[in-house]
């Protein structure tokens, strides 16, 4: 694990992650010299990194489903590297569980969603079968999940105020390509952004401060599963009544564990997924949910035996970040038409 001032640090960026490094060393009791070459050689050795992607209304609009897949023997690995460098595969997870792999897949629309899980995913070598759900609603994402090691009082501080926005979010190519450039650097400033896209340096901080205020843009700050207190991922399936499906998301979305809570389409309607200090912990976790929501039931499990990606990150056999695929949801997918399965 990193020694707690790295920790300190990745929980600092976790809570403001394109803040100075004089802020953030100040908030550490740092220099910002001294907190630039200690983060530098976290992403230099893969422990940490930080992820730009659409978030918030932006991903309202695209569709997304979890994929179970099932391989042939010996062919996991091999799969699961071939799907890693698909735009719309932005999770890819070798588990213990209903299947050999979960992936992540996002899409444009459902159309494009169905054509490119039926037509990409399903069609890979060595894919025997796959079980697929969509997920209508996301009530909490892995950019809210923190790795607490600094003080309440320090996160407040570096921890930007809400912003209310009335006005309904206006998105274009240009926000696109903005999104793309902060997911080479999420650090980069404004005059770069400006610089590489050809606009005007006012109009791209105007542009990016509304975009990251509203949460359109979602930056999350990650840390290397064999570099983390909470090393151990676990997906659970639940089923929900359907009149406590909002109050029972909601609740579990403010435990500190949870890094995902989705809403499903399938037998089950919720999908949680945390992360926990050992696999034994599971077992713990259950009890939690049993006492608190007794209506909720778990109705599958899955623990992950390796990342391979992680929201567009590319991940070693230790999940350490040594590479990247661009989190362009709005890529083109092919939709074959009527009759044509080529």
């Amino acid at each position: 694990m990193l020694d707690e001032q790295d920790l300190k640090l990745v929980d600092a960026l976790q809570a403001a992650p394109r803040a100075s490094w004089s802020t953030l060393g100040k908030a550490l009791g740092l220099g910002a010299v001294t907190a630039a070459r200690r983060w530098d050689g976290l992403v230099e050795r893969g422990d940490a990194w930080l992820t730009a992607y659409a978030g918030g209304e932006l991903t309202a609009q695209l569709a997304l489903a979890f994929v179970e897949i099932d391989c042939a023997p010996g062919t996991t690995l091999r799969v699961a590297d071939e799907l890693a460098s698909d735009v719309h595969v932005v999770t890819v997870e070798c588990v213990a569980g209903p299947g050999d792999l979960l992936v992540h897949v996002v899409a444009p629309t459902v159309r494009e969603l169905g054509a490119h899980v039926l037509d990409r995913v399903a069609a890979t070598p060595g894919v025997t079968r796959v079980r697929t759900v969509v997920s209508p609603r996301m009530f909490t994402e892995g950019s809210r999940w923190r790795v607490r090691a600094i003080s309440p009082g320090q996160r407040e501080a570096l921890t930007p105020k809400p912003v209310r926005h009335r006005a309904p979010l206006r998105f274009d190519e240009a926000d696109r390509a903005l999104i793309l450039a902060l997911g080479v650097d999420a650090r980069v400033s404004a005059a770069a952004l400006a610089a590489e896209l050809g606009v005007g340096a006012t109009t791209v901080r105007r542009r990016l401060d509304a975009l990251l205020a509203r949460g359109a843009i979602r930056v999350r700050c990650e840390i290397a599963r064999s570099a983390s207190p909470a090393p151990i991922t676990v997906t659970l399936w639940l089923r929900v009544p359907p009149d406590k499906l909002e109050t029972t998301a909601r609740s579990l979305a403010m435990l500190p564990d949870v890094r995902m809570c989705a809403a499903v389409s399938g037998a089950a309607n919720l999908m949680l997924v945390v992360w926990l200090p050992s696999q034994h912990e599971t077992v713990a976790l259950e009890g939690v949910l049993a006492a608190k929501l007794p209506w909720l039931e778990i109705t599958g499990r899955a623990v992950t035996l390796r990342s391979v990606k992680l929201m567009g990150r590319l991940l070693d056999s230790a999940g350490r970040g040594v590479g990247r695929v661009p989190l362009d949801f709005w890529a083109t997918v092919p939709v074959p038409e009527h009759g044509d399965r080529s």
